[in-house]
């Protein structure tokens, strides 16, 4: 039996929000949608028969990571990364060029070579050329592949970013000769420069020339505020191609998702939700809750009264500040299970609000709130 090929398909529109289904040989991913960050092979604290359970359809894996712990030889040697994480979801991996950024020592970046770059862990040296994160990608056997780039940090300097851009358009024709030609699998191009209008076009425009399953918007989770993302998104979205998915990497708040929906976006991924999990902030239809804080030591009532899947309104806020004061590992549990759910209960409200014609109204109501 042939392998369901990748394709995407726009079901609904409301303005320039757009209700729409990926298909994989995996399975069926409906968007707008939140991929989970299992960076080492794990949505960190979660099993992934819960990440299952939420909602989720496709999490998100890192090259960086995997290929300097565990290797990818002993990923492979199980037939990939789903069968290493027991994972039967579609996957999405990153191909790594944020995190030579953002964690390695000493990371020199060549044209031809690569990024060269020390481990964050052991200060071992490697070398990742486009050629090598998409192989690497190809061995995690990923459902999505994504280019390899250079992401910059922000800058107002005109001439870095610009460079920068030119270099992942080199990279990006490299890594999609390398992928070559698989039809049940997606590799996405990554429209980069920065906050530069005239930048972003040009990156866009040289991005469609090489022609790709999808396309991301980088560059974006680096440092700058709200506004300077939805300029960029209003600058770009418009002329991306309306039969493809477009993907915003490394974002965000649920605030940032839902202006992000606004403006024509289908895929995100964060670490947000985890992250604060573990560090006792939770995620609710009512706001933010930092379960630290005394006020809730004598709060017997649930974090989300919405919040009826895993029993999680069964533990009272009384009973999880106890649990992250005393450092007590089932807190962060709970509360990253409780934020995972809460995002995908989040894509779900803002899918079915797409479909009925009312999405602007529930931007409205929420988009300050989250």
């Amino acid at each position: 039996m042939a392998l369901k090929k990748f394709s995407f398909n726009v079901l609904t529109n409301d303005k320039n929000s757009r209700r729409g289904l990926i298909k994989t040989h995996r399975g069926d991913i409906n968007t707008p949608a939140f991929m989970p960050v299992g960076t080492q092979g794990t949505v960190k604290g979660i099993f992934i028969d819960d990440i299952i359970k939420t909602g989720s359809e496709i999490i998100l894996g890192n090259t960086y990571h995997l290929m300097i712990r565990p290797g990818i030889q002993r990923v492979g040697s199980i037939g990939g990364l789903h069968q290493f994480m027991n994972c039967k979801l579609p996957i999405l991996t990153d191909s790594g060029g944020f995190q030579v950024m953002s964690l390695s020592k000493l990371n020199k970046i060549d044209k031809e070579k690569g990024a060269i770059f020390k481990s964050h862990i052991d200060g071992k040296e490697f070398i990742l050329s486009p050629e090598e994160s998409i192989n690497i990608q190809k061995s995690l056997n990923s459902d999505i592949v994504m280019v390899m780039d250079e992401c910059p940090k922000k800058s107002t300097q005109y001439n870095k970013i610009k460079d920068s851009m030119i270099l992942s358009m080199h990279w990006a024709e490299r890594s999609k000769k390398a992928f070559g030609k698989s039809p049940q699998k997606a590799i996405f191009g990554i429209v980069q420069g920065g906050l530069f209008k005239d930048l972003r076009i040009k990156s866009l425009e040289h991005l469609l020339k090489i022609s790709f399953d999808g396309y991301a918007i980088g560059g974006l989770a680096v440092g700058e505020n709200q506004k300077e993302m939805f300029d960029v998104l209003d600058n770009i979205t418009g002329i991306m191609p309306s039969d493809q998915p477009r993907y915003l990497m490394g974002v965000g708040t649920p605030s940032d998702i839902i202006g992000a929906v606004k403006r024509g976006v289908d895929m995100f991924d964060c670490v947000l939700p985890t992250r604060s999990g573990r560090t006792g902030l939770a995620f609710t239809w009512n706001g933010r809750i930092n379960i630290r804080n005394a006020k809730y030591q004598n709060d017997n009532s649930p974090l989300d009264t919405k919040c009826e899947k895993f029993g999680l309104n069964n533990y009272s806020k009384n009973y999880l500040n106890h649990l992250f004061n005393t450092n007590e590992m089932l807190g962060s549990m709970l509360l990253s299970l409780h934020n995972i759910n809460f995002y995908q209960e989040l894509m779900q409200a803002i899918r079915v609000n797409i479909e009925n014609g009312t999405f602007q109204q529930f931007h409205d109501s929420y988009i300050n709130k989250l």
